[in-house]
């Protein structure tokens, strides 16, 4: 071998050994600053943050329930006061009734189509209608209509839409008078039918 050749080979050598200069040199990353340990002062301002956090987490929670607990508490009291309003116009309505008639004149349709509307509103309502008569007649004769002008105001209610088993009929015949006396005026009064809501 000629010295040029020896050069070229030893050279060829080294170019090799030294990977030709340009090999990867090790690149250190940047330092992670979540990496580094928190001092305890850190960490415990760190937790207080997360304390008062979930302190007012749990403040909102809780106003939100206490906020839908009143809604609730409104609405049921609003519904109650709707069902005794009801429940008063209901018995405060009478309706009355010709001699030996037990057919409903304009005025009892009018009182109750009003009472239908609350029975219908208000489906838990449970009513009894009262069919009552003057002193006039015999006791047997007065039970019979009264029960049948009990049931020409129920047979009303069931066509106005008022379930029937929201409602049942009583007769008293003349046994419980609205005004005791004898005269056209009272027995006008008495010759009735009356409701009454059970409790």
């Amino acid at each position: 071998m000629n010295k040029r050749t020896v050069f070229l080979v030893t050279l060829l050598a080294f170019l090799l050994l030294s990977g030709f200069g340009c090999g990867k040199k090790a690149v250190e990353a940047p330092a992670d600053p979540a990496a580094h340990e928190l001092s305890e002062e850190e960490q415990a301002r760190l937790a207080e943050e997360r304390r008062k956090q979930e302190l007012e987490r749990q403040a909102l929670e809780e106003r939100k329930l206490q906020e839908e607990r009143l809604a609730r508490e409104r609405e049921q009291a609003e519904a109650m006061v709707q069902i005794q309003e009801a429940r008063d116009e209901i018995t405060q309505n009478r309706i009355h009734f010709a001699f030996d008639s037990y057919e409903l004149n304009q005025e009892a349709r009018s009182t109750l189509q009003k009472i239908s509307g609350h029975m219908k509103n208000f489906n838990d309502l449970r009513l009894i209608i009262e069919g009552h008569c003057d002193e006039r007649g015999t006791a047997e004769y007065n039970l019979a209509l009264g029960e049948r002008r009990a049931r020409a105001a129920y047979e009303f209610l069931v066509l106005l839409g008022v379930p029937s088993n929201q409602m049942q009929i009583i007769s008293y015949g003349e046994e419980r008078p609205l005004v005791p006396e004898s005269n056209e005026a009272a027995w006008a009064k008495n010759r009735r039918a009356e409701f009454k809501v059970l409790d």
